[in-house]
């Protein structure tokens, strides 16, 4: 029988370096130093970056409000809207040795209503009233307020004789620059009385506030040439007045 043993190994492990592991804490008299790192310098790139699109937001701003004031405003709202205005033109049939008249009238133009308004004074020739005048292009209205004898007359808007307001204020900005001189001769319409009109507003705010509390009445438009003959008739009141490139005179019998 075979007997089998071991012998223990006995090994000492080398001591480790104790002073490798050790932590050393200062005492309260010694200063514990930081090693100073490396100064960043000052962000001066960033600094001009931010002060450049400050300027160009203020200039773009600066820009956005002159052209919005200048261009765009400038197209919606006209310079004026009211006008003093005469007109010379050849009266050949009715006056022929007085030779060219003057006629003078205030007109007001208002785009944002789409209506006129025009004020005749009284004449420096007989023959014609003075008047107050509205053309309402939404209810497609004429009104006439003879002041000579206090009375309103309603007729349908005769768009070919009258401009709407944009082309009208057009028109008198160039004559008033002198860049146009409108034909100076007179057209001649006729109107006829058909009846009195009784409910007011349905004629709109602008023709009811120029005829309220007047006697006011409905015209219908005789068939009409250019330059008709004067009807010697004490019957029928003319006003004239233009809104266009020429004279109206507007007879109501």
């Amino acid at each position: 029988m075979v007997k089998i043993t071991f012998q223990p190994v006995s090994a000492q492990k080398p001591e480790k370096d104790v002073d490798g592991d050790k932590i050393v804490i200062p005492q309260a008299n010694e200063q514990l130093v930081v090693p100073a790192g490396p100064k960043k310098p000052f962000p001066t790139g960033l600094c001009c970056l931010t002060f450049g699109l400050v300027v160009l937001t203020s200039v773009l701003v600066t820009a956005s409000v002159y052209i919005y004031r200048y261009h765009y405003i400038s197209q919606q709202i006209p310079e004026d809207s009211l006008f003093h205005c005469r007109i010379v033109y050849e009266d050949s049939i009715y006056a022929p040795l007085r030779g060219r008249q003057e006629l003078e009238e205030n007109v007001g133009i208002y785009l944002d209503d789409n209506y006129e308004q025009i004020s005749v004074p009284v004449p420096h020739f007989g023959g014609s009233d003075p008047a107050d005048i509205i053309h309402d292009f939404q209810r497609g209205l004429t009104a006439y307020y003879d002041i000579a004898l206090d009375k309103c007359y309603i007729t349908e808007l005769n768009t070919t004789m009258v401009m709407p307001p944009r082309n009208l204020w057009e028109l008198l900005v160039n004559v008033k620059r002198g860049t146009y001189l409108p034909q100076t001769y007179i057209i001649q319409e006729e109107m006829m009385v058909t009846g009195r009109v009784r409910n007011m507003r349905q004629l709109g705010p602008f023709i009811h506030r120029l005829c309220y509390g007047k006697e006011t009445y409905r015209l219908r438009r005789r068939s009409q040439r250019r330059r008709i003959d004067r009807r010697e008739t004490k019957k029928c009141h003319s006003i004239r007045h233009f809104e266009n490139t020429f004279v109206v005179e507007t007879v109501i019998c």
